[in-house]
């Protein structure tokens, strides 16, 4: 089949607007994020491998949100701070749109989006509901997000894309994405997966879940009906987040996956990554 030929397949075209649709705002005037040779990170990196599969990354992302939400301090700035009840699709399309730039492209455009998270950082402080000061540029802070973040990048990618990839791999792509932590003011910074299970360890006996974690919960996995996110696609990638949790996780959550369904969630979203990765090649 001729180049032209593959690339005016009306299936695979379609889904590639669909997607591109999911993760850049027309209406702010985004555009997709173009893959740069002077990016932050080099082609043969670790982070390009594990960044650039569209359902394992959607599933990744919504295991780390429920993650960091566990934590009292993330969830008062989402809650106090943004818009989360009528635009978590627009939450978790700017969080893949961060990952995209600070990934793939030039390396100027993507210390500009570090420069710009950071400022609105700077905004983002109150006090929990029992009196205690937060601020989002508290290093620890920064830190829980990172971890939940990079862990379970890594783990939907293992599950869904490289069963295989050998330890000196995940170490590596902690030691990379340092790099991203370190520039948004994380401290500490894992950079291998022994250190990040220790950090994680170390965050539970502060993580806790109310009726404000599960409203976002609840809002996360089952998104109003006008969002992209709501189709079936969307629905599976949540399902596919929860199986990602650690058992303790979803205890505190509240969420106990079926055994007869976790084949099924697996198996769908295995499915939805092949027709994906099958639509860019």
């Amino acid at each position: 089949m001729s180049e032209s030929n593959r690339t005016s397949n009306p299936v695979k075209r379609a889904i590639r607007q669909q997607v591109v649709g999911m993760f850049n705002d027309r209406e702010q005037g985004e555009a997709p994020v173009v893959r740069s040779r002077n990016a932050l990170f080099a082609p043969t990196s670790v982070a390009w491998r594990v960044h650039g599969d569209v359902a394992s990354m959607m599933a990744g992302g919504i295991a780390s949100l429920l993650l960091q939400m566990l934590h009292p301090g993330v969830l008062a700035g989402v809650w106090d701070h943004s818009n989360f009840r009528a635009d978590m699709h627009g939450r978790l399309r700017r969080t893949a749109r961060f990952i995209a730039t600070t990934t793939y492209a030039d390396r100027s455009a993507a210390e500009a989006m570090i420069r710009r998270v950071r400022s609105v950082h700077d905004g983002v402080k109150g006090h929990l509901p029992d009196g205690t000061a937060y601020q989002a540029n508290d290093p620890a802070l920064l830190a829980w997000v990172h971890v939940t973040e990079t862990h379970s990048f890594l783990d939907a990618w293992i599950r869904y894309g490289e069963p295989w990839m050998s330890r000196a791999d995940q170490d590596r792509y902690f030691a990379e994405m340092a790099l991203i932590g370190g520039a948004l003011g994380a401290e500490p910074l894992p950079r291998t997966r022994a250190e990040a299970n220790r950090l994680i360890t170390g965050m539970r006996p502060a993580l806790r879940a109310d009726a404000r974690t599960a409203e976002v919960a609840r809002l996360i996995l089952h998104p109003v009906a006008a969002n992209r996110l709501a189709g079936l696609p969307g629905r599976l990638a949540g399902q596919a987040g929860v199986d990602l949790l650690p058992r303790w996780a979803r205890s505190l959550h509240g969420l106990s996956p079926s055994p007869l369904r976790t084949p099924l969630v697996r198996a769908g979203t295995l499915g939805v990554a092949q027709a994906l990765r099958w639509a860019f090649r």
